[in-house]
């Protein structure tokens, strides 16, 4: 088996790793990147050909992990994609629309372009690229043993990270020799409003995992639904709206739940919520589709027929004269639109209006990766460019870490350290330096043997179960367990060159 990590490596979007395993080629993920300059090439690139690809093994519909599917389908992928039913459903909303956006940004381009004397681009892919590569999705419920084919299985577990997400666990087998490799997705942060907490698995030889906050605690989620409650109450007295930037699957629908609470025990009045996404909708729609994936609390509700996505107050807008409408609003309105790092949609439009206005709120509830519009905002920056207009950032700035889909330091480390035998090696990535390397030394004080993985880096898992090493990774590995304090140089020297 061999291993080349492709996205995600010391990022947090793009995520996708490269499995080969016997004759065949299989992709963990195949997401956008997102928020650099650089993303547009990253995106066009693939280190294989589409044709080539037998297997994309999809955790779950967030774009950064989903979002180049698409553009595989485009380039010649016939092969499968298998991931959860519910996450083949968001799929089917999130992808169209991912295309209809890169369909909308080249237009946008190129009519600069025009003016420029230079050639049109043609986008990524377009949305209708998106519908065909769907048929290509295979779903299956969780906990089922899926044979692709004949030495490898997988199961997908419940990540408790958005609806059908999946920790993959995948079984090789060849000669009567077992490998247990674990792919992390995204894990869940517990306690999430409707989704159950991530699920714990037993047995890895290797783990893949994702270290999103592997170096920051989340204050705790009920307090920061209180602050929510309490930030759209201020804002309202001063005479102003409260923007929430909000990834239209999964964080949408968890703000709805928290707001639900306060609006039907009356703490919440004289403001109305929009809903600003038409993806948001449709997602809202698959959610209350797939009610038996919902925790037991969010489950009480629907026993007592009350939907905790709805409530008095709730306006989900659909046409774009209707969105454009909300900017007119000068006070009591809360609008939640996408992008979450307001990299594209309708939020940038509600930021251009709402920026700048002493009076008004921007919250965010979700992770800003660097470079993106989201990060640049939380950072403190006093001024951002919005459609290449400068804009002054007058607006009271909330981040409020407690929502956030992804587990923190204490999530992360307890599901490591939950495995019933410690797994061999831990590959870390989907994380920024800063939280790699905390995450790193962290888990190595409790003998978890773990590397942070670089862009483009081929680990090969061969005979014996044993990882074969660079050059430089193997020669630190034997220093590492040889004593050296009571050796001579000569007999270091020779042990090393025996050894490589």
């Amino acid at each position: 088996m061999k291993i080349q990590f492709y996205g995600a490596a010391r990022t947090v979007t793009g995520s996708c790793h490269i499995l080969r395993i016997k004759d065949k080629l299989i992709l963990l993920d195949l997401g956008l990147y997102q928020g650099n300059g650089a993303i547009e090439k990253e995106n066009e690139y693939f280190p294989f050909n589409a044709n080539e690809v037998d297997y994309v093994i999809l955790s779950h519909a967030h774009i950064d992990h989903s979002g180049r599917i698409p553009l595989l389908y485009k380039r010649g992928f016939k092969g499968q994609v298998i991931c959860t039913d519910a996450t083949k459903d968001l799929c089917s909303v999130m992808l169209p629309d991912s295309g209809y956006i890169q369909e909308a940004e080249a237009e946008w381009k190129n009519r600069k372009r025009i003016r420029q004397g230079l050639k049109g681009i043609d986008p990524l892919y377009t949305s209708n690229d998106a519908v065909e590569s769907l048929t290509f999705f295979k779903g299956y419920p969780y906990d089922n043993i899926i044979k692709l084919f004949d030495g490898l299985e997988i199961i997908f577990r419940d990540a408790g990270h958005l609806l059908g997400s999946a920790m993959v666990e995948l079984i090789a087998k060849e000669d009567n020799k077992e490998i247990r490799l674990v792919y992390s997705g995204d894990i869940g942060n517990k306690g999430l409003p409707i989704l159950k907490d991530p699920s714990k698995i037993k047995y890895a030889d290797y783990v893949i995992m994702e270290t999103t906050y592997g170096d920051r605690f989340h204050t705790k989620m009920e307090e920061d639904m209180k602050s929510l409650a309490s930030i759209i109450k201020d804002t309202v007295k001063r005479g102003g709206n409260v923007i929430i930037p909000s990834f239209a699957v999964g964080r949408t629908q968890e703000v709805l739940y928290m707001l639900n609470k306060y609006v039907e025990n009356n703490e919440l009045k004289n403001c109305t919520v929009y809903v600003d996404s038409p993806l948001a909708t449709e997602a809202t729609s698959i959610f209350k589709r797939h009610e038996k994936y919902y925790d037991e609390e969010a489950k009480k509700y629907l026993e007592r027929g009350d939907n905790p996505l709805e409530f008095k107050g709730l306006v989900f807008t659909k046409s774009q004269q209707e969105s454009s409408e909300l900017n007119k609003i000068q006070n009591g309105a809360v609008i939640i639109s996408a992008s979450g790092m307001c990299e594209a949609g309708r939020i940038k439009h509600h930021l251009k209006h709402n920026l700048w206005r002493k009076e008004c709120s921007i919250v965010f509830v979700g992770y800003q990766a660097e470079g993106t519009l989201g990060r640049t905002i939380v950072d403190g920056s006093k001024k951002v460019r919005v459609f290449g207009e400068e804009i002054a950032v007058n607006a009271k700035i909330y981040n409020l870490h407690g929502l956030s889909g992804h587990a923190d330091r204490n999530g992360l480390y307890e599901w490591i350290t939950g495995f019933v035998k410690k797994p061999k090696r831990v590959f870390l990535v989907h994380g920024d330096a800063e939280s790699m390397f905390s995450f790193k030394e962290l888990i190595e004080n409790e003998n978890i043997d773990s590397e942070i993985i670089a862009p483009n880096q081929v680990i090969e898992i061969g005979e014996g179960d044993e990882i074969k090493l660079s050059k430089k990774d193997k020669l630190l590995e034997i220093i590492k367990n040889m004593d050296v304090d009571h050796m001579s140089k000569d007999e270091i020297i020779k042990i090393v060159e025996r050894e490589i």
